[in-house]
């Protein structure tokens, strides 16, 4: 499942802690930068290497929002929708940009550009409405920002 660089890393991030099962968050991320999401397969893979049960790399695969059980846009919108956001307007730009891209939250566009997701807490209550796309963050959201944004995605 892993290449063997990968597997090398994972290998080196094991020998940091005491019992493998520490270093499930590490192996989860290399399987995702690899592939680009975690299959079921992969989560096999990654608990027989650990040597834990298929049941809890299950589980936090499918607890954490950072972690993908299936193939996601080359764009993955995660737009906040937790208190601060959503009274300061998260919800109507959820609503514009699944009708911009033609998805809803949970579904991917068919050309594979866009994933569109609602996130709890992001952390950036301060700046809301906010959503990030891929690793960056965009802020003090409004429509107009959002299609801009959107625009340069294209």
């Amino acid at each position: 499942m892993l290449n063997e660089a990968r597997r090398e890393q994972l290998d080196k991030i094991i020998k940091r802690y005491p019992k493998k099962q520490a270093a499930l968050l590490p192996a989860l991320y290399l399987v995702q930068e690899q592939a680009g999401y975690i299959s079921k397969e992969a989560m096999q893979y990654i608990a027989d290497y650990l040597e834990i049960p298929y049941g809890h790399v299950l589980g936090v695969v499918t607890f954490y929002t950072m972690f993908y059980d299936k193939p996601i846009g080359r764009h993955h919108i995660q737009v906040c929708t937790n208190v601060s956001c959503r009274l300061l307007g998260s919800e109507p730009l959820v609503s514009h940009i699944g009708k911009q891209c033609s998805i809803k939250p949970g579904e991917t566009s068919e050309d594979g550009r866009f994933t569109l997701s609602e996130v709890e807490c992001l952390g950036s209550c301060g700046t809301a409405p906010m959503m990030q796309v891929n690793d960056d963050y965009h802020e003090n959201l409004t429509v107009e920002k959002v299609d801009a944004l959107l625009e340069s995605m294209k």
